[in-house]
């Protein structure tokens, strides 16, 4: 008889996919999930297991005393901010098992210049760079450097903190934005100016526990709002996985180059990395360059991963938690074929958004072969699911190919209606 409790902290598609995943497990009693949306909530799990709790994914004391009083036996954790102010650190004080990166080993996605600094340290590969904390040091660098250049802001902003610039005019914009206008609030009190690079991306995520990594297929999710990666950055509007185009040998290399120095890096810090490790690569004609460490599942990609993850995952997380990774790794299996989501997004997203709009047809594109439909920014209100973010729903699909992935994963969009939704027409077209 399942006897395990799982606490999920998070509300969006990344955590619904988490608890869809470990409510699949026979050793799970119940999946916990604060604070959860609409699609995590009771009365629409179709498991019995799922349960959302009020409590918002910052406040740690009182996930900590939840967790304490009502038995919780893991702890998975979702979002970045949490991860960043410690939750890990004060968890595992309390004697209470969670998966993630501590406070020190987070500082890989925490601060841009600390990564970076990192990267450089352990010979991985990245782009040139140069952090600034003046603005006036910062701007001059740029007028002598005038090339094609990256801005990023030093902190959490999620996931909006990058501007590729293309001129010195927009490199000096992006700038005034990022550490004057604060447009990315303190995550731009530091900022990193980083060398353009050029070709196709590559989201590589491991599970870690500490010493030994485990590659998960490799994703490839679309920024852009708008098809053919025009407008604005978003959170992510897609993804797919894996990538035809990324071969084996490549991702041997990535796991050669990136992973395993990083994993090593942090141990030898005293810090060592357990938790999902989240590299986004960009493969230039170089050969793998490394844009970014993320310290924790993507969103979408986790909503192309989990749906191909043939194993157990709450036996991978526990396993990474009690540094028995390597024992179970050669079990870990995955299905063959693709997975490809498309996500739908309020009016007005990236920008301001309106809120409870009614959505319809949830359930019609959930019946199809192959389709989930996990919920991100939605909610319940008199038995009606209403829009309560910007990003609403990913429409997940499994196909034998990406192609039949993809059919199905927009066939289930076309079931799906809200007011003013709109969706990339173009995810996975750049294979």
């Amino acid at each position: 008889m399942a006897q395990n409790k799982v606490l999920v902290i998070g509300s969006g598609g990344r955590e619904h996919a988490l608890a869809w995943a470990l409510a699949k497990s026979p050793q799970v009693s119940q999946v916990i999930i604060a604070p959860g949306n609409a699609g995590t909530d009771h009365a629409a799990d179709r498991t019995g297991k799922l349960l959302n709790v009020g409590i918002h994914s910052h406040d740690i004391q009182a996930l900590l005393t939840y967790a304490r009083s009502n038995g919780v036996d893991l702890t998975v954790v979702g979002p970045e901010a949490p991860l960043a102010d410690g939750i890990v650190d004060e968890f595992m004080a309390a004697g209470l098992r969670i998966f993630g990166p501590t406070r020190a080993a987070a500082q890989l996605e925490a601060s841009k210049a600390f990564a970076k600094s990192f990267m450089r340290e352990h010979h991985i590969p990245t782009a040139d760079y140069a952090n600034f904390a003046d603005y006036d040091e910062a701007a001059q660098w740029l007028r002598a450097y005038q090339k094609p250049v990256v801005v990023k802001a030093d902190g959490l902003a999620a996931g909006k903190g990058v501007i590729m610039c293309h001129t010195p005019e927009e490199a000096h914009l992006a700038l005034r934005r990022t550490m004057l206008e604060r447009e990315f609030g303190d995550a731009g009190r530091t900022v990193v100016l980083e060398e353009f690079l050029t070709g196709p991306e590559v989201s590589l995520l491991a599970f870690s526990d500490g010493h030994t990594f485990v590659p998960m297929p490799p994703a490839r999710d679309h920024k852009r709002i708008n098809d053919h990666d025009q407008g604005p950055n978003t959170g992510g509007m897609g993804a797919y996985a894996p990538v035809p185009s990324v071969s084996p040998a490549v991702i041997e290399q990535i796991c050669r180059t990136v992973m395993q120095p990083a994993i090593d890096g942090m141990a030898a810090r005293g810090t060592p990395y357990k938790g999902v490790l989240y590299a986004g690569i960009m493969l230039t004609p170089d050969g793998p360059r490394t844009l970014e460490f993320n310290c924790r599942f993507g969103d979408p990609e986790t909503q192309v991963i989990l749906p191909l993850l043939q194993s157990d995952l709450f036996d991978i997380l526990m396993a990474c938690t009690t540094g028995r990774l390597a024992e179970i790794a050669p079990q870990i299996a995955w299905h063959s074929g693709a997975c490809a989501t498309v996500v739908l997004a309020s009016p007005g997203y990236p920008g301001d958004y309106p809120k409870d709009l009614k959505i319809q047809g949830i359930e019609k594109a959930n019946a199809l072969q192959g389709v989930t439909v996990f919920h991100a920014g939605t909610a319940a209100s008199d038995g009606q699911v209403v829009t309560a973010g910007g990003r609403v729903l990913a429409v997940s699909a499994v196909g034998h190919d990406l192609t039949g992935a993809l059919n199905r994963a927009y066939e289930g969009v076309h079931h799906i209606e809200f007011s003013g939704m709109h969706y990339r027409k173009d995810i996975g077209h750049t294979k």
